[in-house]
């Protein structure tokens, strides 16, 4: 098992589309994961679970990961939770 701490960079806080991107990005795999923030924790494979921590930009959360892979899966997740979503990205069309 590791876990570590991450801060919340988006300005929005972690809302629908950042957490299905992160949801998305360990849909496949197959140990354990969960994030902790004040006193409640959630699956790490659930948009709604996720979502209904209410995370915002500054908070600061416990990502745990137990399986192979761990440490790799634990990095990404922690650079997803301190990334600053922008959709789409500014200067582009969305259209």
């Amino acid at each position: 098992m590791i876990e570590q701490s991450a801060t919340v960079r988006n300005a929005a806080g972690i809302h629908c589309r950042p957490a299905t991107t992160i949801v998305e990005s360990v849909k496949d795999y197959e140990g354990s994961l969960c994030v902790q923030h004040a006193g409640s924790e959630t699956d790490l494979r659930s948009v709604m679970g996720l979502m209904s921590m209410g995370l915002e930009r500054s908070e600061h959360v416990s990502i745990r990961v137990t399986g192979e892979g761990e440490t790799e899966v634990c990095r990404m997740l922690v650079s997803l939770f301190e990334t600053r979503f922008d959709f789409p990205p500014r200067g582009t069309s969305a259209g």
